[in-house]
């Protein structure tokens, strides 16, 4: 277990016991990740706010059936990609067309996707846009993906490979136009 886990795990403690301090250092330790990812998935910064708020309100009421002796952070991304895939599935099955749109700057600069990333990662589906960012842009391992999205290694990897090949081609086409 690292030190920011074993710092998290007594802030999660703190927390339970009505520490008002524990959870506002969990917030702010952990809103940056959090609002990124929920952006990369749903690529709406307006929405990206709101899930990642409303993930943080579930975590806090889920608090007391966390599992200690598990990072915190991968629980709560597990929240929030949940939450982003949720909102974009519904945010798409209101849409009567669809089009490319250029995905809005976030609240906090990107540092590592550029404009052409962010937009080929704007056209893929939830489910694969969510693994890539996991993996990719938030340093999760494949296995702390399944556990954070509660689905078998396999069905990552798979997602993780499909998603890269339609990412990979969605690029081209964007460098051909």
């Amino acid at each position: 277990m690292s030190e920011r886990d074993r710092s998290d795990a007594a802030l999660v403690r703190a927390a339970r016991e009505g520490s008002e301090a524990a959870l506002e250092m969990l917030f702010r330790r952990h809103w940056p990740s959090a609002h990124r990812a929920a952006y990369l998935v749903c690529q709406d910064r307006a929405g990206a706010e709101d899930i990642a708020q409303e993930a943080f309100l579930a975590a806090l009421r889920a608090l007391d059936r966390f599992d200690r002796r598990r990072p915190f952070a991968p629980w709560l991304h597990r929240i929030v990609v949940n939450r982003a895939i949720d909102w974009t599935r519904m945010r798409a099955g209101r849409r009567e067309t669809t089009t490319a749109a250029v995905p809005e700057p976030p609240a906090q600069p990107l540092a590592e996707p550029d404009d052409e990333l962010l937009g080929a990662l704007a056209e893929l589906d939830a489910d694969h846009r969510a693994v890539i960012v996991l993996r990719y842009l938030q340093d999760l391992s494949p296995g702390e993906i399944a556990r954070a999205l509660n689905l078998p290694r396999g069905t990552v990897n798979s997602r993780l490979r499909r998603g890269l090949d339609k990412l990979g081609r969605q690029m081209a086409r964007e460098r051909v136009r």
